[in-house]
């Protein structure tokens, strides 16, 4: 259960009535009340007791900890979540799509997959979809080759990294490879976490915490906990599907209902040992992606399996009370000058995309006008009336496009054609033109009716 601001407020100087607005905010109230919902940080109130601070951080932190795997622009935050279910609310951090590389696997493949990863990029509705971390398996046995693998790696890309080692000297060792990418070390056991604690103690790292079933993590995150080792991962072993949801489901709930911390940390799932083909493999993933492992890691991919589970991702992960939009302004296509079409749309994401990848297949610089709908399409936002003369003319005014042309003409969308007697009161000296009712159109359109105009 989350701490409430009135919980909070008890717990500051003076029983929350010191009021010296040090804070930066006028009552201890607002403070207690912003600092619950996590809108500040604790550090701002200068005189709170030592043994005080430290209860308020534990009781504030997160259900389920973040944890941040690599370092610099590819770094990877799990955790962090707040619902069981994605309707509740949202889900935050999606989770990392890993490959794994054994050092047993001969060279030629080695790079196969290193070349993989890179390549296997796709572009979609305005965002890069691709998978995002490597996890590194020291299956030889031998220290020497696990060592070897790592520094290829390593120079090879920039990814964050899961270290996977039964042998934790050459887990350590491999650690130090990496220098300071904070690599994600697999595994802490019951048998090795005194081992582990004692070669990380002057330099903490994510752990991945291991166990045949969930009550055997928790004496092991509580005792990393007490040390100082609080960036912890969760592994329950499991050995198929059925297992997995049940296993996953319960440390989520544990979590988030009972705010039981020994299990508050993300998890790791490994569909590449679990699934017995390439395609149970990719169906397990696809619904890792549910429920709810940080790290999901496939053996291997190509781009029919990967691209539908980037993409389902995408849509789990996005956040369903807040439709997907660009910016609202004017977008150059291509190099338009002061002779170039203007045409306007909405700001949905999708609509923009389309009518911009139709405007450049038509091979006609142009300028778009990109009208803030609150993220509607162009005929809901009609509906809506957020994209109507009445706020399309004050809109066009105010981007200054009257000042890059010459030829005051603007191209509507012709499923909205009713607006241009709207329009043309809202901008007058505008010559508003109808235009195709449908994106696809546009290539076909536009280089007509340029050339129209210039004869």
């Amino acid at each position: 259960m989350a701490l409430k601001g009135t919980d909070v407020v008890k717990k500051l100087p003076e029983g929350g009535k010191k009021n010296c607005r040090e804070c930066g905010f006028p009552t201890c109230f607002a403070f207690a009340m912003k600092l619950a919902s996590g809108g500040v940080a604790l550090d701002k109130c200068p005189y709170l007791p030592a043994d005080v601070k430290a209860e308020l951080e534990e009781a504030l932190a997160p259900p389920i900890k973040p944890v941040t795997i690599g370092s610099g622009k590819n770094a990877l935050t799990i955790g962090g979540e707040e619902v069981v279910y994605r309707h509740e609310k949202t889900f935050v951090h999606q989770p990392g799509v890993a490959l794994l590389i054994s050092d047993k696997e001969p060279d030629a493949k080695v790079d196969e997959k290193l070349k993989k990863i890179k390549e296997l990029q796709f572009a979609w509705v305005g965002l890069t979809l691709k998978a995002d971390v490597l996890a590194l398996r020291c299956e030889s046995g031998d220290k020497a080759k696990f060592e070897a693998l790592v520094k290829k790696v390593c120079d090879d890309n920039d990814l964050p990294l899961v270290l996977m080692s039964e042998d934790v000297e050459a887990l350590l060792s491999a650690r130090k490879i990496c220098g300071d990418r904070k690599p994600l070390l697999y595994a802490v056991t019951k048998d090795n976490i005194d081992k582990i604690i004692d070669g990380i103690k002057g330099s903490p790292a994510p752990l991945v915490v291991k166990g045949h079933s969930v009550e055997e993590l928790i004496p092991l995150t509580t005792k990393l906990k007490e040390a100082g080792l609080d960036e912890i991962v969760l592994d329950p072993i499991a050995k198929n599907m059925q297992e997995s949801v049940k296993d996953q489901t319960l440390i989520r709930r544990a979590a988030l209902k009972q705010n039981f911390r020994p299990l508050g940390y993300p998890t790791i799932g490994f569909p590449c040992f679990i699934g017995k083909d390439e395609v149970r493999e990719t169906l397990l993933a696809a619904m890792f992606v549910i429920k709810y492992p940080g790290i999901i890691v496939l053996s291997d991919f190509d781009q029919y399996s990967l691209l539908p589970l980037l993409v389902q991702r995408l849509n789990i992960y996005t956040d369903p009370r807040i439709p997907m939009s660009v910016e609202q302004k004017v977008y150059e296509i291509g190099e338009p000058t002061a002779e170039s079409p203007v045409l306007i749309t909405s700001n949905w994401a999708l609509t923009y995309f389309i009518v911009a990848s139709e405007i450049e297949g038509s091979k006609i610089p142009s300028w778009l006008c990109v009208k803030d709908t609150e993220g509607l399409g162009v005929l809901t936002g009609w509906a809506a009336g957020k994209f109507s003369g009445d706020s399309i003319g004050p809109f066009i005014k105010k981007t200054g496009i009257e000042d890059k042309v010459k030829n005051k003409k603007l191209i509507i969308p012709g499923k909205v054609a009713r607006i241009k007697g709207e329009l043309e009161e809202a901008l007058p000296g505008w010559e508003i033109i109808v235009g195709p009712r449908e994106a696809s159109e546009i290539p076909a359109y536009l280089p007509g009716l340029v050339k129209k105009w210039q004869n």
